[in-house]
């Protein structure tokens, strides 16, 4: 083949490249500044009580967020508690245990799952997930009941954080096992023969070589599931309350709310002085997000050239 040619190819390659990373650096700004613009109000109007308060009333043209970004924090967190040890306990299954064609299957599955649409995972979770969380809170609230953050005063858990967090968890699951499933991959194989042939088991293998070793990369992993969690809205909008009102402890019970969810249920028959509100909760949102997702690629990237070198 021709030099010249090759090297014509490749500093198109270059070109192209170049102005796809461009762009997508233009069209991230682009929506802050969008975003932005439309929220300026909101911000100069309420000030920090936006962020402090409780209240969401047309009538008085008071907007405050506060149940919301408590709200949204819960679920992230509560789905995290659910999808991490699934996540790291299926990637293992996968990278060692499971013969090779059931390990092709585990995959696709995996994958299958992290591409369904959020509308899917939302309307499964209210027709499906919903009646047996319910069930599941009733139990907690009658044999753990004593304990404070599993009391339920409503009698009732339908639209509680602890079932929006059960939808979350399902969905970061993926997104989790992917990421520890590859970096699990990268561990030196002769630690993992050296443990087998000094009588180590599988649990003894997982925890004392294989998550140490990987768990740069599984943090990393966890963090993108984070993000995506922070983030989500049409999946937890199905299943979960919209109700302004601090709840941090009590996940039993329905109220509270998140961020997203708020965007989706007001956006559509909102003023122009709650459009410019809502708006300031996608401009928290959207830099909450960035900031995470751009924390958990450092780490990943930062694991996996240690594990290659």
């Amino acid at each position: 083949m021709n030099t010249r040619q090759v090297a014509k190819g490749d500093r198109a390659f270059f070109a192209i490249s170049t102005s796809a990373a461009l762009f997508t650096l233009a069209l991230v700004v682009g929506v802050v500044v969008f975003l932005g613009i439309r929220s300026w109000s909101t911000f100069t109007t309420q000030g920090t009580a936006f962020l402090t308060g409780s209240t969401w009333d047309n009538t008085t043209g008071t907007y405050q967020i506060l149940p919301m970004i408590v709200g949204t924090l819960v679920i992230a967190v509560l789905g995290l508690i659910i999808a991490v040890p699934t996540s790291v306990a299926v990637a293992y299954f996968i990278e060692y245990m499971a013969p090779p064609r059931v390990a092709k299957v585990a995959i696709s599955l995996v994958d299958l799952l992290a591409a369904l649409p959020s509308i899917v995972i939302g309307l499964w979770g209210m027709m499906v997930l919903l009646p047996q969380a319910v069930h599941w809170s009733e139990l907690l609230t009658q044999h753990l009941g004593f304990i404070p953050i599993f009391q339920n005063e409503f009698g009732n858990a339908q639209g509680a954080p602890f079932v929006a967090a059960w939808t979350i968890g399902i969905m970061i699951t993926p997104i989790i096992t992917s990421v520890s499933r590859e970096v699990m991959g990268r561990v030196d194989k002769d630690l993992i023969s050296a443990s087998s042939a000094l009588g180590g088991t599988n649990f003894s293998t997982a925890r004392r070589i294989v998550i140490p070793t990987a768990k740069s990369g599984i943090l990393g992993g966890i963090l993108l599931g984070l993000g995506r969690a922070l983030g989500e809205t049409v999946a937890i909008f199905f299943v979960l309350n919209l109700v302004f009102e601090v709840n941090l402890f009590k996940i039993l019970e329905p109220k509270g709310g998140s961020i997203a969810s708020l965007i989706v249920a007001k956006f559509g028959e909102a003023p122009e002085d709650e459009l410019s509100a809502l708006m300031a909760a996608g401009v928290l949102l959207f830099i909450v997000t960035l900031i995470v997702n751009m924390i958990a690629t450092s780490i990943v990237q930062r694991a996996e050239r240690k594990m290659a070198s």
